[in-house]
């Protein structure tokens, strides 16, 4: 995930605003306590997803993969004064935690958070997005994208999340790395796509912005 020369990683860092004091709490909180902290989006990335929601200015924001709820926090910080942001995730061991920082960052009436299966989630949702971010399991990447494709306004974006998968995609994968042909396949899929405008930008594991014309 690391692509970077330490030294000019460490001065993007430096030469990025801080974390709040929250986010920073729930930083250090994850990398204490929680298995494959590095899922979390951590600082740069956070910034990144907070200045791109305040760039767009999303009423609505769908989140698919919650983890322990660094970046809804970020995505939300960029939301409109009636905004709101769904964020699904499966894993309920996180519940406790995630509604804690939720509380913390006094976002309870900005964030509704669902625990269960997204792809069965989201046919549910009777909302209209401005801004979806995709970081959950890799294989569903593809379905994710299909899923919310018509629920996104014309205009609206979609974020994917480690689309450069630690470099993995400019490999041949083993027949049992459904992971990264999952991913290979997805940026395929993006690329094809004539009804999106897309970019790839290699920050940290790699965000894909995809723009709905």
């Amino acid at each position: 995930m690391d692509f970077l020369d330490p030294q000019i990683d460490a001065y993007v860092g430096d030469h990025t605003k801080a974390e709040n004091d929250t986010l920073s709490k729930l930083n250090r909180e994850t990398y204490a306590k929680i298995l494959m902290p590095r899922m979390l989006s951590g600082h740069l990335q956070g910034r990144v997803l907070s200045m791109l929601a305040h760039m767009i200015k999303p009423r609505r924001i769908l989140e698919i993969g919650t983890y322990t709820g660094y970046s809804a926090l970020c995505l939300a910080e960029g939301l409109t004064t009636d905004g709101q942001l769904h964020t699904m995730d499966i894993n309920e061991e996180l519940e406790t935690m995630v509604r804690k920082y939720i509380a913390q960052a006094g976002m309870q009436d900005k964030i509704t958070y669902h625990i269960g299966d997204a792809t069965k989630l989201i046919p549910g949702l009777n909302e209209t997005f401005d801004l979806v971010f995709i970081d959950a399991d890799k294989e569903n990447y593809s379905t994710y994208y299909d899923l919310v494709f018509d629920k996104l306004r014309t205009g609206g974006f979609i974020i994917a999340d480690n689309v450069l998968w630690s470099g993995k995609v400019l490999t041949t994968p083993e027949p049992d790395d459904k992971d990264t042909r999952a991913i290979i396949a997805f940026n395929d899929k993006v690329m094809k796509d004539e009804r999106v405008e897309n970019v790839l930008f290699p920050i940290r594991d790699g965000l894909m912005v995809v723009r709905k014309k």
